[in-house]
């Protein structure tokens, strides 16, 4: 991954954050901060810049690289079908679609036959919240405070960070808290008592928002930027449960979590749960390709088959997305990946990571399955006061400086690598983090 002309790769690089400055206008961020990482190339787990300098990636980018960088079967798979046909319009029948398509549902429970494909995840939750409500005809919907489903007019305001108070725009949101034992909002000490309380607190809003003018629950099968946050035993059948009793419609996003990040191809599928409408994108191709979508159950789907379905996508199935799907699903079975991020995540990064936090007074929590892990990183264990911004702003740049992307949101530091990663690569990563943790708060 190297070149022999160092000074040419150091100017490249050099040259790609000059561009960058210049005509790059960056997501949630202040444009006067610009990031000096450069990325040029990849493959598995690692990652280099133009000169060579080589990251471990425990962050999967935006944990959506879930096969790994640059596949080969993937990459095989776009090349094939650009060289086929490159694009195509959404209401024409294409076989490369139809395979996506099959393959996505063949991993859904029974009763889901339909797929709407999308560009990514937020325009998937901005249709699954479409056709909640064209089915039932209510309105309003009910997501969780600790939550995060993309920047697009619902999905933003269905978020529940700081990140929706300023695009407050659409109508009809409500929001509610879920469960998080270790930031109990209902004074609870058991998994047992979250759960139970939990579930009262969303019976109680319900109730007081009318249930007649809901549409749908949304929730995170497993919430990823708000902190890997596991539902305790028995909470997302509850969650089905009274949504059942009210005729509201359940929609599960499996954006992030979805397709091997929990050592499950559904997070859903460690629950006693089926929903409605499932939303994903992510891991589905690992970002090769932007690409999301929703599954649809059957009784909402032949909703629309007399009626007209109010939205669509240019790009909905695009040829070269459709056909890294069917090659990143493909390779995901016939290699057991799946198979292999939930036994490392038992084996290797559960153990590793309870570890750290004996050594490590700063480390609060551990919580996680699969490839799919947080660190909570505190002030003071007996308070849990969150460690502060600038701290975890050392951390995070110690991390970078000894070669490892870490995914660093608020006071947690999320260990989310590829779903391919290797025992000695956690053992890598491990070393990393404890040397950090060691010297960087000093």
């Amino acid at each position: 991954m190297t070149d022999t002309n160092t000074g040419l790769t150091d100017s490249l690089d050099e040259l790609a954050r000059e561009l960058d400055r210049e005509h790059v206008f960056h997501s949630w961020s202040a444009q006067g901060s610009p990031s000096n990482l450069v990325i040029a190339s990849g493959r598995g787990t690692r990652v280099w810049d133009h000169s060579g300098r080589e990251y471990l990636d425990f962050s999967s980018q935006l944990v959506n690289v879930n096969i790994g960088h640059q596949h080969p079967s993937v990459v095989q798979a776009i090349r094939e079908q650009a060289e086929l046909l490159t694009t195509i319009a959404p209401s024409t029948v294409n076989l490369a679609r139809g395979e996506a398509a099959k393959r996505v549902a063949a991993r859904a429970p029974a009763g889901f036959r339909k797929v709407f494909f999308t560009n990514g995840g937020a325009d998937a939750i901005e249709n699954a919240i479409r056709m909640a409500r064209q089915h039932s005809g209510r309105d309003k919907v009910l997501s969780t405070y600790r939550s995060y489903h993309g920047n697009t007019g619902a999905a933003i305001v269905s978020t529940g960070d700081w990140r929706r108070v300023p695009n407050e725009f659409a109508r009809g949101h409500v929001h509610f808290f879920g469960p998080y034992l270790y930031r109990s909002e209902f004074w609870a000490t058991t998994p047992e008592q979250e759960c139970e309380r939990a579930l009262q607190h969303l019976r109680r809003v319900i109730e007081a928002e009318g249930p007649s003018s809901i549409a749908a629950v949304l929730i995170e099968t497993i919430p990823g930027t708000a902190g890997v946050l596991i539902p305790p035993p028995g909470y997302l059948a509850g969650v089905r449960e009274l949504c059942d009793r009210h005729g509201i419609l359940l929609i599960l996003d499996e954006v992030m979590a979805g397709f091997g990040r929990t050592g499950r191809w559904f997070a859903f599928d460690d629950h006693d749960v089926r929903p409605d409408l499932i939303t994903f994108a992510k891991g589905v191709n690992s970002g090769y390709v932007p690409v999301g979508g929703v599954i649809i159950s059957d009784p909402i789907a032949a909703t629309f088959d007399e009626r007209v379905f109010p939205g669509g996508l240019t790009y909905s199935g695009h040829p070269l997305a459709m056909a890294s799907i069917v090659a990143a699903l493909d390779a995901m079975d016939s290699e057991g990946i799946v198979e292999h991020a939930r036994a490392i995540g038992e084996a290797e990064i559960g153990p590793a990571l309870a570890a750290l936090a004996e050594r490590h007074a700063v480390i609060g929590e551990v919580r996680g399955v699969g490839v799919f892990w947080a660190m909570e990183l505190v002030a003071d264990r007996a308070t849990r006061e969150p460690l502060p911004a600038a701290a975890m702003g050392r951390v995070k740049a110690a991390l970078v400086d000894r070669g490892l992307l870490p995914f660093v949101q608020d006071n947690r530091i999320h260990v989310v690598p590829p779903c391919v990663v290797t025992a000695e690569e956690v053992a890598e990563a491990m070393a990393i983090y404890d040397e950090v943790l060691s010297t960087a708060l000093d």
